[in-house]
């Protein structure tokens, strides 16, 4: 049997062919193997996204539950909305940019190796979709490097965040930027942090997720500033129709965490 037969079986057959494939296919193809596969059966017209250009018969459960994730380039509404927003409110697509993406997500990255105009870097020290690997609490890159970070729904996993944003405005060139989204439980005003917490099933009790270490309150952005940046908290879902939103699934990402605000940190001027 193929990888390939074995891939688009995967998708609706019992959880031993999944493991089969996925031990078979090098973890650096799986996304656009299965991808493939699973655009394949989605053919349509219905939904669009625009990180990877498809359309398709609708989007697909995400961890089994609601229907967010692209059948092609796996992207949830998180991705779609901040490409949109990349793409409608900033210059990232057309101005000669040198970019640091840490922990790329598969469909970002994909669509951002694509624009001619940067000069695109992704970091982390695990994955195998990164370029580089690369420890955020320690980057070997020299200071003012890039005119773009982007760190999306990291800073929740790493064991000191604050030395995590001191590493990215170092990177940062003077004028540049930081794209940052986290989760926000905007029920919190100050940030829930307890070391005692360690079992993945009471972090996710606590935190909301197995291996978050944090779960960041309305301070979030306070807690960026700290770290010596000028932070706007940009809410772009509100700029967009129920049409655009439904055609695209830009809806909220999740119950617990459903704003998906986008912060964009600027290196603050010494005080």
């Amino acid at each position: 049997m193929t990888d390939a037969t074995l891939a688009e079986r995967a998708t609706y057959e019992p959880s031993r062919y999944r493991r089969a494939a996925r031990s078979l296919v090098p973890a650096r193809m799986r996304p656009r193997l299965f991808g493939a596969v699973r655009s394949a059966r989605h053919r349509g017209h219905e939904v669009y996204c625009p990180c990877c250009g498809g359309e398709f018969d609708s989007f697909i459960a995400h961890r089994g539950v609601r229907p967010g994730r692209c059948p092609r380039c796996g992207s949830l509404e998180r991705h779609r909305l901040l490409v949109d927003f990349l793409r409608t409110r900033t210059d990232l697509f057309s101005a000669p940019l040198s970019m640091l993406h840490i922990a790329p997500e598969y469909s970002l990255q994909r669509r951002l190796r694509k624009l001619e105009n940067l000069t695109y870097r992704s970091a982390d020290l695990y994955s195998p979709l990164a370029m580089d690997r690369v420890d955020l609490l320690d980057m070997p890159y020299p200071d003012g490097s890039f005119d773009v970070v982007m760190c999306n729904h990291v800073l929740e996993h790493v064991a000191d965040d604050r030395l995590a944003l001191g590493e990215i405005r170092r990177v940062l060139a003077a004028d540049g930027r930081a794209i940052i989204m986290s989760p926000v439980d905007e029920q919190l005003a100050d940030t829930l942090e307890d070391a005692s917490v360690t079992s993945s099933l009471e972090r996710d009790r606590v935190f909301g997720q197995s291996d978050h270490l944090r779960r960041y309150g309305r301070d979030f952005a306070e807690r960026v500033a700290a770290s010596g940046f000028a932070v706007e908290t940009i809410s772009h879902r509100g700029a967009l129709d129920a049409e655009k939103i439904a055609r695209e699934g830009l809806q909220g990402d999740g119950k617990l965490f459903p704003n998906d605000d986008i912060f964009i940190c600027r290196p603050a001027p010494p005080a």
